[in-house]
């Protein structure tokens, strides 16, 4: 199995490819100015977080919105990159009302895909000073905090999903495991 990492900047993008790796999977930071052309063959892509506010510079995402629009594989967003996802697709940004830095008390509202087999509840690291205030059409909120009403996202349509806070740390409880779910949805994925 393939699958990318698209640097958008973040602090922590070189984590979320270590975990790829500890879960035996293919894989290597691109930068986000990769052509399109040169990763259509993967099996899925991890769209990092980066910029520090996607909202009023989106400029700094890259090619991200050709790889939304043209891949034919699922595609994970994490902070700017679910930011960025649901803005391309209609959503609105803004400024949180309260900015999550730490820990983050995570409540699942869909134990399908990304959270399947995980708690109703846990801990969780956020680091972002802005939020997904409106879902695109055709997405749904698979996640929510007390401090940040949209906290994970999937597309109803197709396999693109989207969580705000940062799975690959340490801090994050059940991190690698939402990491493995999203190798588990490629794998019925290709099936099909």
């Amino acid at each position: 199995m393939k699958v990318y990492v698209v640097d958008n900047g973040g602090q922590w993008t070189h984590r979320e490819w270590r975990v790829l790796k500890y879960l035996k999977v293919e894989t290597k930071i691109i930068p986000n100015t990769t052509p399109f052309d040169e990763i259509k063959d993967l099996d899925g892509l991890v769209l990092s977080g980066g910029a520090p506010s996607v909202a009023t510079d989106a400029s700094l995402m890259g090619n991200n919105g050709e790889y939304l629009d043209k891949a034919e594989y699922p595609i994970f967003g994490i902070c700017a990159g679910m930011q960025f996802l649901s803005e391309h697709f209609g959503g609105k940004l803004g400024p949180s009302v309260i900015p999550e830095f730490g820990h983050v008390d995570l409540i699942v509202k869909s134990h399908d895909d990304l959270f399947k087999g995980l708690p109703d509840a846990f801990t969780v690291w956020g680091s972002h000073n802005d939020e997904v205030k409106l879902v695109p059409d055709g997405f749904e909120i698979t996640a929510t905090s007390p401090t940040c009403p949209v906290e994970a996202v999937r597309c109803l349509t197709r396999p693109i999903y989207g969580v705000q806070f940062h799975p690959e740390v340490e801090n994050t409880e059940n991190g690698p495991q939402i990491f493995q779910n999203f190798l588990d949805i490629i794998i019925s994925y290709e099936k099909h």
